[in-house]
């Protein structure tokens, strides 16, 4: 079974969705609280977090904040009348996908279901595919999902990793933002142009000093790295 660890402190949540989400192999531990929840990731492996925007001692953001700057672990935010700009920031500050309030049980299960295939799948080599991907200044280790920048290990999130291995599996080929959404599975509609910039946005950010992910106007996107030598 997933483990997937659920931060809410929505007392009547939880307990119906843990029963359901049994049905689709999801073990779901909850934690009503941001300081239990950490704390929880800190100390045990889990597959995905489900967090909520509205919570005690801290925001979702600034969960969120701290998740990242120390886990990959895919978070799917729960995001109270899916405010657009509750939407906007959550994927600008890391998270994988979101899913607005109130919402269905089955959809919330088809949305982890597939963020964490597409972690199985990118981290699957394919046979006959360099297991290292070496450019200027940069390396992917495909088979550890490790990204090394100038000496530095990175720490991306499981869809920058997906999308910069994506785009550096064929450097210089343009990918236009449905070629990327189609790839990586994207959000709602009226966010889905917007949810490709951010990421790549944040991709880059990531990558500084080196330029390498280059817009190409009323095209998309190329991976522009130069080979190692």
């Amino acid at each position: 079974m997933h483990r997937i660890l659920l931060i809410d402190d929505d007392e009547h949540l939880a307990p119906p969705l843990t029963t359901y989400l049994k049905r689709y192999d999801f073990e779901v531990i909850h934690a009503d609280r941001p300081s239990v929840g950490l704390a929880r990731l800190a100390a045990e492996p889990f597959d995905a977090v489900i967090l909520d925007v509205m919570l005690p001692e801290m925001d979702g953001f600034e969960v969120l904040r701290e998740i990242r700057r120390q886990h990959s672990t895919p978070v799917l935010m729960l995001t109270a009348r899916g405010e657009l700009t509750d939407r906007v920031v959550g994927l600008e500050m890391g998270a994988d996908d979101y899913l607005p309030k109130p919402f269905e049980p089955r959809e919330l299960a088809a949305r982890l279901t597939t963020v964490l295939r597409r972690v199985k799948v990118a981290a699957a080599p394919n046979p006959g595919e360099a297991e290292v991907l070496r450019f200027e200044g940069l390396q992917i280790d495909v088979p550890r999902r490790e990204v090394t920048r100038q000496g530095e290990v990175l720490a991306l999130t499981g869809t920058e990793y997906e999308l910069l291995l994506l785009l550096a599996k064929e450097p210089r080929k343009v990918f236009s933002r449905d070629d990327i959404l189609s790839r990586l599975r994207g959000h709602d509609a009226d966010l889905y142009t917007r949810a490709v910039d951010i990421l790549v946005s944040r991709l880059r950010k990531k990558l500084e000093p080196l330029d390498c992910i280059k817009t190409l106007r009323n095209a998309g996107y190329a991976f522009a790295a130069g080979s190692a030598r």
